[in-house]
C-alpha cells in the first residue's frame, strides 16, 4: 500500500470559481428551506450547460464536511482539470473527497492521479479497473479474454453529493463537451439539483459502490506488484508541483473565455437565482446495485430498468422520451407495443446520424427503426446545427471560428405530462443490461410539463428531422452510411 502524503498547501489558494463565501446568503437560504420541508425533496433542472458548472462549482466551494462524486468520464481538458482543482481546494480546507470513476473512460496522467489520490483528504476509486488504469495492455488482453462480460459491465452512473444534503445527477460527465463549452462539439444534456429528504438514497447508492470489491483504490492500482500492474511513483516535491500546477491553471485568466470569466466571476448570484427556483415535490430515487446483476450473459436487467419499465406499463396517454441512443431489446419492444396498442402515444427525440457520437448505436438504431416507424412510434433525429443551440450555448462559443456540432446526450421520459424521469439511463441493451445506472422520478406536474415543452422544442422541424417524412441518413457522406451498414450486419446489439 502506498503510504498518504501528509502535505497540505500552506497558502489557501482561491480557484477562479471561488466567489463570496462570507455572504453565506445562499447557505442560509438552502438550511432554511431543507429545515421548512422535512417530507420533501426540492428540485431544480438543470437544462442549460452554464447552469450545471454553476451549481457544481458554488456546492465545491461551499461544501462544509464531504464532497462524494461517482463519475463515468472525466477528461483532462478544461473543465475535467478545474474539476479536479475545486476537490483539492475543498480537500485543502478540510473538507473528506471521494472520488469513484470507472475505468474504461477516464483520462487522467497516472502520476497526477495518484498525486491527487495521495492527499490525506482525497481518497480515488476506480471502478472495475480491467482497462486502464494501473492495467497494462497484455493484462487488458487477458481481461478481455477471460472475462467478456466483466469488461462491459460499466459503472455508468454521475452523482455529484455535498454534505449529504444537496445532490446533481443526469446526464452529464466531467468534460468540456457536457457543458457547452467545446469549440466543436457539444451534447444537448439534462441534469437535476435535488436537496432534502431523497438526497441521502442517493448518497447510499454512493456507498454501495464505494464498498464494492469492483470500486478499487488508486494507490493499490499502481502499487506495481506482479507483471500485471503498472509500477508509478511519486515523490512529495512531484505532489507539490501537481498541486501547485493545477491552482496556477485555474487562476490563470488565459484560460479562459472572456464569456466564462463573466460567468465565474458571477457564480455566487447565479446560484442565489437558481437556489430561489427550486420546487418542492416527492421523488423516487431509482438506481442500480454495483456488478448490475450476475448473469453469466449480455442480459439480465437491473433494478433501474425495473423501474422505467412499471412507468411504461402505468402509462394512460403519453410517454416523450429523449435519449442520444434508441436501441430497443425484444423485451423493450414487446413494452412499448403493448402501451401503443393501450393508446399511449410515444414520441421519441434522438440523435441522427449527422449529429451522433456513436455511430455503433446507431447501427443498431438503424436496423430496427422502420419497425418502430411501424409499430406507431413517433421519431425526431436531431439535427447537428439545431436552431435551439443559439439558446442554449454561449455566444462566444458559437462564435468561435466554427460554430459546433451539437448532440442529444439528455436521457429523459416524461409520462402523461406528470411524472418525469431524469438520469443516466440510455434506451439501449447496454444501460438496460450491462451498466449501472441511477436517476430521479419527479412527481410534479408542473415540472414534467416544463421538461416536456422543452423536449417538444427540440422536436420541431428547425431542430429535428423526421424519417417518417424524410430520409435523415443523406444529409452525411456516403462513406459514413457505408460504415453504418457494415456495423448493421454485425451481432453486437446486446453490446450497443
Amino acid at each position: 500500500m502506498i503510504r498518504k502524503i501528509t502535505y497540505l498547501s500552506g497558502v489557501l489558494l482561491l480557484f477562479v470559481c471561488s466567489i463570496a463565501l462570507a455572504t453565506g446568503q445562499s447557505s442560509e437560504f438552502i438550511a432554511d428551506q431543507i429545515a421548512s420541508h422535512p417530507d420533501k425533496t426540492g428540485v431544480f433542472v438543470l437544462d442549460k450547460g452554464e447552469d450545471a458548472l454553476i451549481a457544481r462549482a458554488w456546492l465545491a466551494d461551499h461544501a462544509k464536511q464531504t464532497i462524494a462524486v461517482q463519475y463515468f468520464i472525466w477528461s483532462d481538458d478544461n473543465i475535467g482539470t478545474l474539476a479536479s482543482e475545486a476537490l483539492l481546494r475543498a480537500a485543502d480546507r478540510g473538507v473528506k473527497v471521494r472520488v469513484i470513476v470507472d475505468d474504461l473512460l477516464i483520462n487522467a496522467p497516472d502520476k497526477t492521479l495518484l498525486a491527487l489520490a495521495l492527499h490525506p483528504n482525497i481518497d480515488i476509486k476506480i471502478y472495475n479497473p480491467q482497462h486502464s488504469v494501473g492495467v497494462p495492455f497484455h493484462k487488458r488482453l487477458i481481461n478481455i479474454i477471460t472475462d467478456f462480460r466483466g469488461v462491459n459491465q460499466r459503472m455508468h452512473d454521475k452523482t455529484f453529493v455535498v454534505d449529504g444534503e444537496i445532490a446533481i445527477t443526469g446526464g452529464r460527465n466531467m468534460a468540456t463537451e457536457y457543458f457547452d463549452y467545446n469549440h466543436s462539439y457539444n451534447f444537448r444534456d439534462r441534469d437535476v439539483l435535488l436537496m432534502g429528504k431523497d438526497v441521502p438514497l442517493i448518497a447510499s447508492s454512493f456507498e454501495r459502490f464505494w464498498k464494492s470489491n469492483l470500486s478499487v483504490s488508486v494507490e493499490n492500482l499502481y502499487d506495481g506488484i506482479g507483471i500485471f500492474k503498472k509500477n508509478v511513483h511519486v515523490e512529495d516535491d512531484e505532489v507539490k508541483e501537481v498541486y501547485q500546477s493545477l491552482h496556477d491553471y485555474a487562476q490563470s485568466t488565459t484560460n479562459f473565455s472572456v464569456h466564462l470569466r463573466g460567468v465565474i466571476g458571477n457564480i455566487h448570484n447565479a446560484f442565489n437565482a437558481i437556489s430561489q427556483q427550486i420546487i418542492w415535490t416527492n421523488v423516487t430515487v431509482i438506481h442500480d446495485l454495483p456488478g448490475k446483476n450476475r448473469a453469466s450473459g449480455l442480459d439480465g436487467g437491473g433494478q433501474s430498468t425495473t423501474a422505467l419499465a412499471k412507468l411504461v406499463n402505468a402509462s394512460q396517454k403519453q410517454i416523450i422520451i429523449q435519449s442520444p441512443y434508441l436501441v430497443m431489446s425484444d423485451q423493450a419492444i414487446a413494452l412499448f407495443q403493448s402501451a401503443i396498442d393501450r393508446g399511449v402515444k410515444v414520441r421519441i427525440n434522438t440523435n441522427s446520424l449527422a449529429a451522433t457520437d456513436n455511430i455503433q448505436a446507431f447501427s443498431g438504431y438503424r436496423n430496427q427503426r422502420n419497425q418502430l416507424l411501424k409499430m406507431g412510434v413517433s421519431i425526431y433525429e436531431y439535427k447537428p446545427n439545431p436552431t435551439v443551440k443559439n439558446h442554449l450555448i454561449a455566444a462566444s462559443v458559437l462564435a468561435h471560428r466554427r460554430s459546433p456540432k451539437f448532440a442529444i446526450h439528455a436521457k429523459t421520459m416524461v409520462v402523461d405530462s406528470e411524472t418525469v424521469f431524469i438520469g443516466t439511463f440510455n434506451f439501449d441493451p447496454r444501460s438496460e443490461n450491462l451498466n449501472t445506472e441511477i436517476g430521479v422520478v419527479i412527481h410534479n406536474t408542473h415540472l414534467a410539463k416544463s421538461v416536456e415543452k422543452a423536449i417538444k422544442t427540440d422536436m420541431k422541424a428547425e431542430n429535428s428531422w423526421n424519417p417518417a417524412t424524410d430520409n435523415p441518413d443523406q444529409y452525411v457522406s456516403l462513406g459514413k452510411r457505408l460504415k453504418v451498414r457494415f456495423l448493421q450486419a454485425l451481432p453486437i446489439k446486446a453490446l450497443l
